[in-house]
This record gives structure tokens, C-alpha cells and sequence, in this order.
């Protein structure tokens, strides 16, 4: 069993406090008193946890990220291990541990007390996933810093960062453009999927709004819906000639399906989607993508809350990681 704090203090004769101001190498501690303390801590090969709360500072060197992580999360929401592994990495590099836990947006409310306003961690992250209306207003009046990454999905006056979704569109519309795509059609999610209606939009500015009847197809975000909105863009009198899909889920439906139906891409219709990852790299052809970096995302959500535990009355509602082009050969430049 590793020796605690409190074996160190009795050895020694002196606080929890004064051993962890020794830790700190703190001016208030005699040199006599710091001598005695690290002799204790070499004999008993005391070794200090960066998790266990320091007592000469009321720091904990650790944060909290809470969010959805129900099984199967890795498919519904391949972003949220990248995020979390740029949180991990920037948190890591000032010496901070990282503690991941699940929750929801109503277990968060329910239990807002017991799970944030605790002494256990000096701030959290949270995902947008289980930041409600409720949730919210508890955050408007908690003193522990905080950022969520995600913007809501409602009014708010949140401390909250995200990519810019509405630039991907307006990305992807400007490449098929340069290499010669003039009639593209866009496949996304339900009206309820804020991540597809950020792309459409910034697709729609870039297009003025200006897309032929039946070349803008929603329905579930998944590979049988993208196979679906594929078949009927194949049975349009004039067919597109790209398709923008709004996840990749989608467009490894649509690929599928165009494949089947003798379609050659991107000879006769280029495929564009959105991450580079879980199938751009496996669906051949590769598919060209807007990316956005999720690992980049979490690295700058962690230096919001590292700052924020500096300076309290620090807040930021902004976009951040903006989206690059990779392009394959799922699109060419047209003659």
C-alpha cells in the first residue's frame, strides 16, 4: 500500500498542511521543518499524487469531464475520444490529471451539488451532451470554472467553444465549384441534427441559396439513410453531379449505393463529406473531407479552464479549429 500524506505528517510531527507547503517548497516553512519532512518522505519513499488535494493551496491539480459515454458511444460519437485525448494532452503539460465520468443532462441537474460545487477537482469540462436549459442556469451560478465543449443548442450565456460547421459547408461547396461541379446536392440529418443544419447552411450560403428541387434530402443519420436519399437522387430527371454528405455514416451509404447502381465516382458524381474518420480512409474511393480537428478542439477547451481557474471572470463563446480541406480521389478537377 503507497504511503499517504498523513503517515508523512505524523512521521515527521507536523500538519497535512505543512508537508504539502513543504511539497511547494512554500517560504512560510522553516528550513529545519523542510529538512525533517523530506528526510520522513525519502524513508518512507512517500510518493505525492497530483490527484490528492493540496492543502497549502486548496488546488486538486485535476479536472473533471463529464459527458454521454453510454456503450456503443465510440459509434454514435467517434468525436468524443478525440476530444478527450486533447483535453488529456493539454491538461497533462501543466500538470493536471484528468478525471472522465458519465453522466447525463438530467442526472447532471438532479445531482448539479454534489457533482460540481465539490472540492474534489478545480474545474470541469463538460460536453454538450448533458448540458440542458436546467443545467445551464445551475452554471450561471456556480463558481467552479467551466467550459462546455459544444455550443448549446439553445440561448445562453455559457462559456463554450466549437467548431465552425457553417465554414465546412461553405468549404465544401467551394471546392466542387473549383473543380468544375455545378450541380451538387446535399444529403444530411433530420432538422434536429445541429451539426447537419450548421453545413447545410454554410452549403446554402455559398450556393445563395440556389439548389434545384430535390437535391436537398434529410432522413436519419445513419448509412441506410444516405443509400436512401442516393437512390433518389439517382431517379431525378437531372441527376447531380457531387453530393455533399452531411456525416460519414451517410456517405458510406451513398458510396455504397451509387457503386451498386454503376455510378463511378468521381467520373460521373463526386462524393464530399465532413472528419476524417471512422470510413474516409476505407470507402474507395477515398473520400475527400472537410476536417475538423476534435484532439485540437479539446486541447483549447482545456486552456479555456486552465485559464479560467486563473482568472475567474474569463468567459469565451467562440468557434475555434477551423475546418481544412484533405481532398482524394473522390473528387477531380472536371474538363
Amino acid at each position: 500500500m503507497s504511503v499517504t500524506i498523513q503517515e508523512v505528517a505524523e512521521a515527521a510531527g507536523v500538519s497535512k498542511a505543512t508537508v504539502s507547503k513543504v511539497l511547494h517548497k512554500s517560504y512560510s516553512i522553516s528550513q529545519e521543518t523542510c529538512d525533517r519532512v523530506n528526510a520522513v518522505i525519502k524513508e518512507l519513499g512517500y510518493q505525492p499524487n497530483r490527484r490528492a488535494q493540496s492543502f497549502a493551496t486548496g488546488a486538486t491539480k485535476t479536472i473533471l469531464f463529464l459527458a454521454e459515454m453510454q456503450h456503443g458511444v465510440g459509434f454514435d460519437n467517434p468525436h468524443l475520444f478525440e476530444i478527450m485525448a486533447g483535453v488529456e494532452n493539454a491538461l497533462s503539460e501543466k500538470g493536471y490529471g484528468l478525471i472522465v465520468q458519465h453522466s447525463t443532462a438530467l442526472d447532471l441537474w438532479q445531482h448539479f451539488d454534489e457533482l460540481l460545487q465539490g472540492s474534489y477537482v478545480d474545474g470541469v469540462i463538460l460536453h454538450a451532451s448533458v448540458v440542458s436549459k436546467d443545467v445551464a442556469l445551475c452554471l450561471a451560478h456556480t463558481e467552479l470554472p467551466y467550459i462546455v465543449v459544444g455550443a448549446p443548442d439553445f440561448s445562453n450565456q455559457l462559456c463554450w467553444i466549437d467548431t465552425n460547421n457553417s465554414v465546412a459547408g461553405q468549404i465544401a461547396v467551394t471546392h466542387l465549384w473549383r473543380n468544375g461541379y455545378d450541380r451538387i446536392a446535399f444529403i444530411g440529418g433530420p432538422k434536429e441534427d445541429t451539426i447537419s443544419a450548421h453545413r447545410l447552411s454554410g452549403a446554402l450560403a455559398t450556393l445563395n441559396e440556389k439548389i434545384p428541387a430535390g437535391y436537398l434530402r434529410e432522413g436519419p443519420p445513419t448509412s441506410e439513410g444516405g443509400a436512401a436519399a442516393a437512390r433518389v437522387l439517382l431517379e431525378l430527371p437531372t441527376r447531380p453531379n457531387a453530393v455533399i454528405c452531411a456525416n460519414q455514416y451517410i456517405a458510406f451509404g451513398c458510396v455504397n449505393e451509387l457503386k451498386a447502381s454503376g455510378i463511378r465516382i468521381p467520373e460521373d458524381m463526386a462524393v464530399i463529406t465532413f472528419d476524417d474518420f471512422p470510413f474516409s480512409k476505407i470507402i474507395e474511393p477515398q473520400l475527400s473531407v472537410v476536417n475538423l480537428d476534435m484532439y485540437d478542439m479539446g486541447e483549447q477547451a482545456a486552456k479555456v479552464v486552465l485559464r479560467r481557474i486563473r482568472t475567474p471572470q474569463y468567459l469565451v463563446q467562440s468557434q475555434t479549429t477551423l475546418p481544412i480541406l484533405i481532398e482524394r480521389q473522390s473528387t477531380k478537377k472536371l474538363p
